[in-house]
């Protein structure tokens, strides 16, 4: 089985304005630093994305790929690779857990695979960036107010 990277943040929000925030992909090129465009192939019965295209552009890595998302209730969403120029495998997600009135903890989990030969550890340090660069980010937004 694959090693993960995971860590967490607590965001002053409710558990639905964060997923708000998660489920706006078109804002993704906002407040994301390595994306730079989205677009939603695919929607499911509620509206929510079961497909996405992502332009991603993190310096000495650029891809464009398209992951699909499950959604599990409110305060879940997972996805896993469907296809990329860089990437074998990428399977990640987003739990939220309510911690208190109008705070929410935000746990980001990710595993990818490269198509290159790249030594374990240096995978998963680019794997806990991406994964802080991504939680502050969405702790910004979140707070900032500009869903």
């Amino acid at each position: 089985m694959a090693e993960h990277t995971s860590s967490s943040i607590t965001i002053e929000a409710a558990p639905a304005d964060v997923m708000g925030v998660i489920a706006d992909f078109a804002r993704y090129p906002d407040w994301t630093g390595e994306v730079k465009e989205a677009e939603v192939l695919k929607t499911d019965d509620h509206g929510r994305a079961e497909q996405v295209r992502l332009v991603m552009d993190a310096g000495a890595i650029k891809d464009d790929q398209t992951l699909a998302y499950t959604w599990t209730g409110d305060n879940e969403v997972s996805w896993t690779l469907v296809k990329s120029q860089m990437l074998r495998s990428l399977d990640g997600s987003y739990v939220l857990k309510p911690t208190g009135p109008g705070a929410t903890e935000v746990t980001y989990l990710l595993t990818v695979d490269v198509k290159i030969p790249m030594l374990g550890m240096i995978k998963r340090k680019a794997e806990k960036v991406i994964i802080d660069r991504a939680l502050a980010g969405l702790k910004k937004r979140v707070e900032s107010g500009e869903n």
